[in-house]
């Protein structure tokens, strides 16, 4: 028996080269197991991975909306050649689901019909979730560099809008995309010629500075940061300024328990201390950060006296 979604949290899409397997399996727990309310499905970082799982997607999204989770269909973030504009166009013209655009290439396409705006695009001040709502943006899923600061005034401009604000609050950063994918040119390959490496490494490659410190990790042409985000200690903070939805982004953990721990914390359930404890008691493959939200070193976690 499905469990009852909170309408509030969400989950990402998978931005790794899992295999199709693994990614059927991954929803179908999604669906039946992880009280999130809308689950974002689709490639955006590499269209060449999209031929590996999207003759699966009817099977997935039928599966996930009985389990009653909505299903946004996400976009790429970058959009260079040619078929990845009709595949983008594609996506646009989809009947029966929301679109979330991560690539400005995307609002041509939408033509001002109602959409999401995901954290791929640069959203970083008032004027411009203005301008796109009144293109039709309805929801913006802030890019998760914003200090709580600058959320606050935005969630404030959002209220007044009547448009949605999701911030991500765990699973890595994304701090960067490229046309060039270094994953391919880590191991000496070219881009048209990666032989999908990128699937040797299903939570990124890690990248280590010269004196073996772990620094970032690498996703085909994406740079993300070593650490995961952990915003449930800010849970509180978010829901008083307005922010109106928390994504988790899917890691390789097991993110059935982790979105157990962020519901029970959105709703109150729990306090911030045991959140934190139960995401301890999770032994993740990477240290935790909130340094961004408290507009400090991102790749740092902060504790109460600097909230």
């Amino acid at each position: 028996m499905a469990v009852k979604p909170m309408q509030s949290l969400t989950l990402g899409p998978v931005i790794y080269h899992w295999k199709p397997e693994e990614r059927r399996d991954f929803y179908a727990r999604i669906a039946d197991e992880a009280p999130v309310g809308t689950v974002y499905l689709g490639e955006v970082i590499c269209s060449k991975r999209t031929p590996y799982f999207e003759g699966d997607y009817p099977d997935i999204i039928e599966r996930l909306e009985r389990g009653g989770k909505k299903v946004v269909l996400s976009s790429l973030s970058e959009v260079v050649l040619k078929r990845e504009r009709e595949m983008l166009a594609a996506i646009c013209e989809t009947e029966g689901h929301e679109i979330e655009i991560n690539n400005t290439a995307g609002l041509l396409d939408v033509a001002e019909r109602p959409h999401r705006v995901g954290p791929l695009m640069n959203i970083y001040n008032d004027e411009t979730m203005r301008y796109l709502a009144s293109k039709g943006a309805t929801h913006f899923s802030l890019p998760v560099e914003l200090p709580a600061g600058v959320v606050g005034e935005m969630a404030k401009v959002a209220k007044g809008l009547g448009v949605g604000v999701e911030v991500q609050v765990f699973g890595r950063a994304s701090l960067a995309v490229s046309a060039r994918c270094y994953h391919a040119r880590a191991h000496c390959r070219t881009k048209d010629n990666c032989q999908f490496v990128c699937e040797e490494d299903p939570d990124g490659m890690p990248l280590k500075t010269v004196t073996g410190q772990a620094f970032l990790t690498i996703n085909g042409i994406q740079t993300l940061s070593h650490s995961y985000v952990n915003l449930v200690g800010e849970i509180a903070a978010m829901q008083a300024m307005g922010v109106s939805h928390f994504r988790l982004l899917p890691q390789r953990v097991d993110m059935v328990a982790v979105a157990g721990v962020f519901a029970d914390r959105v709703t109150g359930r729990i306090d911030a201390a045991e959140a934190s404890a139960r995401l301890d008691a999770l032994s993740m493959p990477a240290p935790f950060s909130n340094g961004f939200w408290h507009g400090l070193q991102g790749r740092r976690q902060f504790g109460p006296k600097v909230a």
